[in-house]
């Protein structure tokens, strides 16, 4: 029996450095080391320039998820979500597709990132969008308000056309549906969506860009929030450069 030929071995892991762009207390933390998988068919070996940006976004807005209940789907190597879990965050829970290659990566993130003492507060998990969330409600501590999330974190998703649907589905089951008190004018404290992203194939914007529209049927009120340019991911790819260069971000609350 002819013997198959051997398979090459698979990419080792890399590590990343997100260098904490605000200026603070020299006894806080100060840079973040991310590790990626070597290769992975859901992109996971990526480091995106949303997530970079989404991870100072968030450095500089705490009043969004401090002591309060943060989600994040399809995390990869979950940079936004360990901010703010460094930050204050009361829970955090790390999703990504339940391959373990995946789930296995961000748990050590967690493990290198996150003091020993605060990790109770985070969860990593196995989970497909448009499922149920009972399982990532119950991570929740019983005090959380309606047992749901206050913030939900979508790095560089949207790209993903035909999920669209079911992201949008998972979030409108898992965000907490406190609305804005009529007296108060503070409307960082009202649940949401953060969506950051990059049009990488810029001939399918508009594709990408169907996520708002869908997510407008479902009742969600859309609006951009942040445009920032950074060195293109895939330089020798075809399209627009600028276009491929910015990363958007949006923020989205129930109409």
């Amino acid at each position: 029996m002819e013997k198959e030929p051997t398979r090459p071995p698979s990419p080792e892991p890399t590590v990343t450095t997100y260098t904490r762009e605000r200026q603070t207390d020299p006894t806080d933390w100060s840079s973040i080391e991310i590790r990626l998988v070597g290769s992975h068919p859901l992109w996971g070996h990526h480091l995106w320039n949303a997530s970079r940006a989404f991870a100072s976004y968030l450095d500089d807005h705490p009043e969004l998820y401090r002591n309060r209940s943060v989600l994040e789907l399809g995390a990869g190597g979950a940079l936004p979500g360990i901010v703010a879990a460094k930050n204050g965050a009361k829970t955090t829970v790390l999703t990504d597709y339940p391959d373990a290659a995946l789930v296995d990566n961000i748990s050590h993130n967690v493990r290198v990132n996150v003091p020993e003492g605060e990790r109770n507060k985070v969860h990593v998990q196995g989970y497909i969008w448009g499922q149920a969330v009972q399982p990532l409600l119950e991570l929740l501590p019983t005090t959380a308000d309606q047992n749901a999330f206050d913030l939900i974190i979508l790095s560089d998703l949207i790209f993903n056309h035909s999920q669209h649907e079911a992201v949008i589905k998972t979030c409108g089951l898992a965000l907490s549906k406190r609305r804005q008190k009529k007296d108060s004018s503070d409307t960082q404290s009202v649940p949401c969506l953060l969506v950051f992203y990059t049009h990488h194939r810029p001939h399918l914007a508009q594709r990408d860009m169907d996520f708002f529209t869908k997510a407008h049927e479902y009742g969600w009120s859309c609006e951009e929030i942040l445009t920032r340019k950074y060195p293109p991911m895939f330089p020798d790819d075809p399209g627009e450069e600028e276009v491929r260069a910015t990363v958007h971000g949006w923020r989205l609350t129930r109409v």
